[in-house]
């Protein structure tokens, strides 16, 4: 069974499949690890270290997705990709079906067994397998890193010979992965930190990291399938939206996490809120690649309405190659550990993993 890695060709993306230590662990385990020349520089892993830990080098991605029994990507396949693919072959890679659907049935049509880690389902068995949490706690780390060096002051409070600077006031809407370690970073900096979320049941891990967790009532529940957040009635968000209104104009820096699978992201920010904000506040959009939690967010934009700097930061994961991609090989390696059996592809389609994350099959698409 032969495993390669490509290098990923999306444009900025700086994080690689497999890093050298977890392609070792693979070698020492009987597999074949087949590396693409160039694949890992990006994030500071040289080819002679994936050598070094028994990897073989392919020269281009032709050669590589030739040979390959199972193809190991970040980003979901391009177009020449696909055409390069074995028919018949496996591919894993970190996307949504239903924003590719044009490579889903490219992929169907190749006769492709492709695989989304974005399907995983939240159950324990998938935990070491979960690149969505991986991935967001770079997120959530490097969106206050980002507004730390967008905001025109400290973040922690500083006693000076000037006199004393009063810490910074930041906000985290959202309290999943990317939210609590946006909160813990910004504790961890001396900053004044407060969060909402529409779950009631993240109140304890809130107040663990030393937050304020900020309670709206909104009569219904607001968590949906596996933990996440679920979309909330019109009346509710109408309140929500009133709440958070008021939440913001305290805030030197706010950070919007929140997201809805499978969904356009909910706007929580409205423009009037934002008219309501302090001059030189600052607003981070981790969403904004699914629409936006704040509506004057543009995907990779900076904009400035009413004094006020909103963020539309795209791939932030990508801005921290080394451990970004020593989490999604962990993440990556455990779920082939569970398709690879003998050194053979063996699917078990009882296997709920297996089962919802399988998006084509046998020339077929399993997942739109």
């Amino acid at each position: 069974m032969k495993i390669g890695v490509p290098k990923e060709t999306a444009v900025n993306e700086r994080r690689v499949a497999l890093t050298p230590d977890v392609t070792g662990r693979l070698v020492k385990s009987g597999l074949t690890v087949l590396v693409e020349r160039g694949a890992g520089a990006a994030a500071s892993f040289g080819d002679e270290a994936y050598r070094a830990a028994g990897a073989a080098l392919a020269a281009n991605a032709a050669e590589l997705f030739a040979q390959s029994d199972i193809v190991l990507k970040v980003q979901p396949p391009s177009a020449d990709e696909i055409r390069l693919c074995r028919e018949g072959g496996a591919l894993v890679a970190l996307f949504q079906p239903s924003a590719e659907r044009e490579a889903v049935s490219q992929l169907a049509a190749r006769k492709v067994t492709a695989f989304s880690l974005a399907l995983l389902p939240r159950i324990t068995r998938a935990q070491a397998m979960d690149v969505l949490s991986s991935q967001a706690t770079v997120a959530g780390y490097k969106a206050v890193l980002i507004a730390a060096a967008a905001t025109g002051r400290f973040l922690p409070m500083l006693v000076t010979a000037a006199g004393t600077l009063p810490p910074a006031r930041v906000l985290v809407l959202g309290a999943g992965v990317a939210g609590l370690q946006a909160i813990a970073t910004a504790r961890r900096l001396g900053s004044v930190v407060s969060a909402f979320d529409v779950r009631p049941v993240v109140k304890e891990q809130v107040e663990s990291l030393g937050a304020r967790f900020l309670a709206l009532e909104i009569g219904e529940q607001g968590e949906g399938t596996g933990g996440y957040a679920k979309q909330l009635s019109e009346e509710t968000h109408r309140r929500e939206l009133a709440f958070i209104a008021q939440a913001v104009k305290d805030a030197d820096i706010v950070i919007t996490t929140a997201a809805i699978p499978g969904k356009r992201a909910p706007i929580l920010i409205t423009n009037d809120a934002v008219a309501g904000m302090k001059q030189g506040s600052v607003i981070v959009d981790l969403a904004v690649e699914t629409g936006g939690n704040c509506e004057a967010a543009q995907p990779g934009a900076d904009v400035v309405r009413n004094g006020v700097l909103i963020l539309g930061p795209l791939n932030l994961p990508s801005t921290l190659p080394v451990h970004a991609s020593q989490m999604y090989a962990r993440n990556i390696s455990s779920f082939v550990a569970l398709l690879v059996k003998d050194g053979a592809l063996r699917l078990d389609f009882e296997d709920e993993i297996v089962r919802d994350t399988c998006v084509t099959h046998a020339g077929e698409v399993r997942k739109t």
